[in-house]
């Protein structure tokens, strides 16, 4: 019966061990593994998240109840606490515009709470000034408040009444300069000549090769341009975009052809399109010598006498 009963047992298949389960990474941990942060910062990021939701819930809920300048208040005044207020200013792309108006309307926001931040109103201010021609102000949580300036370019002296300004290619006035301060920029003067920065500019584009040596031009009459050349030349033009610019094409042709700047013609007058005339410099007048006066007859014989 024994051996019967140990064949029975020998038979039976023994069970197998139970294997220990593997723990795989799931795809958030692999994800975690990549990203250049820290479960630390992560769980920070997620504490701020669901607190910034919750501000922004009650803040809801107090605008429903007609409460909502003081739950805003309540707001700015818990992030600040949390750490958004402005501590740093990042001001880029100054060159030319006074530093110092552009800080004293911005470090006003210093240890103000970032939600308190009136952005358009920093704008606002800054863009008055003539140099600035457009800004743009953002937040960089939790604490910098930066600050990108695009300022405008000088393209020309506008001058009138004896006082020089910079202008740019609007006819911005941007601030007075002194005769020295003029540089290479041209100069352009005339009733309404600021106005017309942009299609001098055009017209100028038409005759690249000449561009450089025009270093002033006149409006005249609110109607057509006069141009001045480095070499002392004036060149007046016709009245109309399209005229003035072939009549200045026309001028660069004959200046290539028969050198026509730099000589004795101080003043060109193309405003006819069938004809160009021009005017000599005067010719200097011949300087009269006086010839001396011939000693006297009285005067040799007393000397003789002498």
């Amino acid at each position: 019966m024994k051996s019967a009963t140990a064949r029975k047992s020998a038979a039976r298949p023994r069970k197998a061990a139970p294997r220990k389960r593997v723990r795989q990474a799931g795809i958030m941990d692999r994800l975690l593994r990549i990203l250049p942060f820290t479960e630390e910062d992560i769980q920070r990021a997620l504490t701020w998240g669901v607190l910034t939701v919750l501000l922004l819930v009650a803040l809801i809920v107090a605008n429903w109840f007609g409460l909502p300048q003081a739950a805003y208040q309540q707001y700015a005044q818990v992030a600040a606490k949390a750490g958004f207020e402005v501590k740093r200013v990042e001001i880029t792309g100054m060159d030319r515009v006074d530093q110092l108006k552009v800080y004293d309307i911005v470090l006003a926001e210093k240890d103000r709470a970032m939600p308190l931040v009136d952005i358009d109103k920093i704008r606002a201010d800054l863009i008055e000034y003539g140099w600035i021609k457009d800004v743009r102000v953002t937040r960089r949580l939790p604490d910098t408040l930066v600050v990108d300036i695009l300022e405008r370019k000088p393209t020309a002296v506008w001058q009138r009444n004896g006082v020089f300004s910079l202008i740019d290619d609007q006819g911005t006035e941007l601030e007075k300069v002194s005769r020295a301060e003029i540089g290479s920029l041209p100069v352009i003067n005339g009733e309404g000549a600021d106005r017309q920065v942009v299609a001098l500019a055009k017209l100028l584009d038409s005759a690249q090769s000449l561009k450089d040596q025009v270093v002033g031009a006149s409006w005249v009459g609110n109607r057509r341009w006069d141009l001045r050349f480095k070499t002392g030349e004036t060149l007046s033009l016709p009245e109309g975009d399209n005229l003035a610019a072939q009549a200045l094409v026309n001028f660069t042709r004959m200046d290539g052809v028969h050198r026509l700047l730099g000589r004795d013609i101080i003043h060109f007058d193309l405003r006819d399109p069938e004809r160009a005339y021009m005017r000599r410099a005067a010719r200097e007048k011949p300087v009269e010598i006086k010839q001396s006066e011939k000693p006297s007859a009285e005067a040799g014989k007393g000397g003789d006498a002498a």
